[in-house]
């Protein structure tokens, strides 16, 4: 698990909302409210550069959240903003739902399959990739070769531990190389 001081990415600037300063965030996850309760953020530019903002306001708007930055004051100064991340620090997440976890936890976990007793390590976690019928680890391949797509499903996972950065699966049944 991440330690508490992490910055999370969470949203992109998607454009300016108006013409005060306010921002239209594209969020990663549509449903969360995460971003609705702190007082600051880090934006990361494209560049690497990152800088931590207070927040002066932010409201939920469809499937995105419009939010006002301290000193972003009018269009312009947010245009130059379109496409920078948005991050909150791990420790404001409220603590996840007994059998769930954060993406952000689960990157960089060693996934292996245990076949009959036999255990053979795929490789690590790369990201969580959300898709319309479910979620797939992306998991960089141990091999070198092209990653492995692991269909996130009780029929295929047997365990994901946090705590031991591990993730288990059954089967390569339905597994795909991406």
């Amino acid at each position: 698990m991440l330690a508490d001081d992490v910055w999370v990415p969470l949203a992109e600037i998607a454009r300016p909302h108006g013409v005060r300063g306010e921002l239209r965030l594209r969020l990663y996850n549509r449903d969360s409210d995460l971003l609705l309760d702190q007082d600051e953020v880090l934006i990361r530019f494209p560049d690497g550069g990152e800088q931590e903002v207070s927040i002066d306001g932010a409201r939920r708007a469809d499937d995105a959240i419009l939010m006002k930055l301290h000193s972003i004051d009018g269009r312009d100064r947010a245009e130059e903003l379109r496409g920078v991340v948005v991050c909150v620090r791990r420790g404001a997440f409220p603590p996840p739902e007994p059998g769930e976890f954060y993406a952000c936890d689960i990157e960089g976990a060693r996934v292996v399959v245990d076949e009959d007793g036999v255990e053979r390590e795929l490789g690590r976690v790369a990201a969580l990739r959300p898709y319309p019928t479910m979620d797939m680890l992306e998991v960089a391949a141990t091999d070198q070769g092209a990653p492995w797509e692991v269909p996130l499903v009780d029929a295929v996972v047997r365990s994901v531990d946090i705590e031991a950065g591990l993730v288990t699966l059954f089967t390569m049944v339905g597994v795909e190389r991406g």
